[in-house]
């Protein structure tokens, strides 16, 4: 599923992450208060540019920020980055939000705010970006054991690989299991002959370099 990415910002960095996003066929809109900038980004196919200041609600407004399922704020300001941040997550119920930041040392405080991800590189931004269709099939996503391990909740579609099967049949990968269903007001503990239905909720506990992989079995869905 692609999803909808508003980027404000005037840099190059912005160009070249609008470029990358839009060649993963992801629709993306850039807000910049630099007219020059925003003439020379017309030129580029498929993007929708919006000449104002990012931080301003009626500029959000006018940019469609109701399409919005990522806004990410690329500033030279931390404080503006922030603002556009929480502006787009607070009033607009923008589903994620990214800040960057100039220093390593305020992601604690960003993340304390409401941001999902506070990174001080592009780089770092376009690696979550290419995760965002992932969290699409995550309620939860917890990080534990230093961040070698994750627990994820993964919902089972009716036309899952996976639905009507026993653990027992389902190839997962060697450092994942399915810890616990949710099947609606119950929680049950599998074994092997525990059958996975459509709409259940699974626990999924996997070693970070096995998690990609186990999910795409679950959804049927290639991430790549």
């Amino acid at each position: 599923m692609n999803q909808h990415i508003f980027i404000v910002g005037n840099s190059l960095q912005v160009k070249s992450l609008a470029e990358s996003l839009i060649n993963k066929k992801h629709p993306v809109t850039i807000i910049s208060n630099n007219m020059a900038f925003c003439k020379e980004l017309s030129q580029i196919d498929n993007l929708t540019v919006v000449l104002g200041q990012g931080d301003k609600r009626y500029v959000l407004e006018d940019a469609d920020i109701n399409k919005c399922d990522i806004m990410i704020a690329m500033t030279d300001s931390d404080s503006d980055n922030l603002v556009i941040c929480l502006m787009a997550k607070k009033i607009f119920q923008v589903k994620k939000t990214i800040s960057l930041v100039s220093d390593a040392k305020k992601t604690a405080f960003f993340h304390q705010m409401g941001i999902d991800s506070a990174v001080c590189t592009t780089s770092a931004i376009t690696t979550i970006i290419e995760q965002q269709a992932i969290m699409d099939e995550l309620a939860t996503m917890i990080p534990i054991g230093e961040g070698r391990v994750r627990i994820s909740e993964v919902k089972v579609s009716v036309d899952s690989p996976i639905a009507n099967k026993t653990l027992f049949d389902i190839a997962l990968p060697a450092q994942s299991i399915i810890a616990c269903i949710l099947r609606g007001q119950s929680t049950i503990i599998p074994r092997g002959s525990t059958r996975i239905l459509a709409d259940d909720m699974l626990l999924l506990v996997a070693a970070v370099e096995d998690e990609i992989e186990a999910i795409e079995l679950i959804t049927g869905r290639n991430y790549d």
